[in-house]
């Protein structure tokens, strides 16, 4: 790669700027294959291209939105090799969707439990407390 080649595209450095990625976390996803490896000049520097900064962002984005690296994987077609269908992204997407509206469901009783315990305790500078109790008797809400 040239010194011009260098120039149009972003060392890791740049990459982790331009996209909020931490350095560490773009050297995870190179390694598991999210990220393919990019070319390097002649004196061994790895120069990323928009593509990559792309891509990076997709990563991203999925994991914000909850999804699996496994998930990702599938969305980006790296599991058979072929860009996956709609029908399939769909799938992916509602069986994600399951689990994140279990885990809403997971956390409004927790929320419940933890406001019901927490109204009965007092705050006061005294031994016995509702929320400990609580704690060590899981039976009694």
């Amino acid at each position: 790669m040239t010194d011009h080649e260098r120039e149009s595209g972003f060392t890791r450095g740049d990459l982790a700027r331009a996209t909020g990625c931490n350095i560490e976390t773009i050297r995870y996803y190179e390694k598991t294959g999210l990220l393919p490896d990019p070319p390097r000049t002649d004196a061994g520097y790895r120069i990323y291209s928009t593509a990559h900064a792309t891509r990076l962002r997709f990563i991203l984005r999925a994991r914000e939105l909850g999804f699996s690296m496994e998930d990702i994987r599938g969305l980006m077609g790296l599991e058979d090799g072929a860009a996956p269908t709609c029908a399939e992204v769909k799938e992916r997407t509602e069986r994600h969707l399951a689990d994140v509206r279990a885990r809403i469901a997971d956390l409004r009783r927790i929320e419940t439990v933890l406001a019901a315990t927490a109204s009965r305790c007092s705050g006061a500078e005294v031994p016995d407390c509702p929320v400990l109790d609580a704690i060590s008797n899981p039976a009694d809400p």
